[in-house]
């Protein structure tokens, strides 16, 4: 029996226990935007980016779910919601809010039981896909589930979450 790591199990389980449908593909750690566009072409669905971002005074915590080729201004989306200003997190409160290291930040991270103050933004165009893919919580797979389930999922977080159109 093949051994899998814990944090790709603990996705697998709970996917499982909300009976939604997925697929796995394992492949080399992609660790930036740009090694993803090297995906095998068989994964098909809606490549997915998620950015872990905070505002000026490090209080607010916002995790942003948009489609890999689409620009994101920072300064346009921190006025959208009412933010003086947004930035990047630090590895270190990556760690402290998602328990996860840079590059598998996904929308899965909330399973380690952290980041119920994280407000979800997805990007409205991920609707337009059947399906999406993510990384399980590393950078050495992705996972494939229909939009339909990963609505699913996100309303059993308990964090906000809004859908926006992230084009403007």
């Amino acid at each position: 029996m093949v051994q899998v790591d814990q944090p790709r199990q603990k996705v697998y389980e709970a996917l499982k226990d909300l009976d939604i449908e997925f697929q796995v593909y394992d492949h080399p750690p992609i660790s930036h935007r740009g090694e993803a566009f090297h995906f095998p072409q068989a994964i098909e669905g809606g490549r997915c980016r998620n950015l872990f971002l905070r505002n000026s005074g490090g209080k607010n915590h916002y995790l942003v779910i948009l489609e890999l080729d689409v620009p994101l201004d920072l300064g346009i989306l921190s006025q959208r919601l009412s933010e003086k200003r947004l930035g990047f997190a630090s590895e270190e409160r990556l760690m402290r809010v998602l328990g996860v290291l840079p590059g598998s930040v996904s929308p899965f991270n909330f399973l380690n039981g952290k980041g119920k103050d994280v407000f979800i933004i997805v990007d409205q165009a991920l609707l337009r896909h059947e399906k999406l893919v993510f990384h399980p919580n590393e950078n050495t797979a992705s996972l494939v589930l229909s939009v339909k389930d990963f609505k699913k999922y996100l309303q059993t977080l308990g964090n906000r979450i809004e859908f926006l159109d992230l084009s403007r």
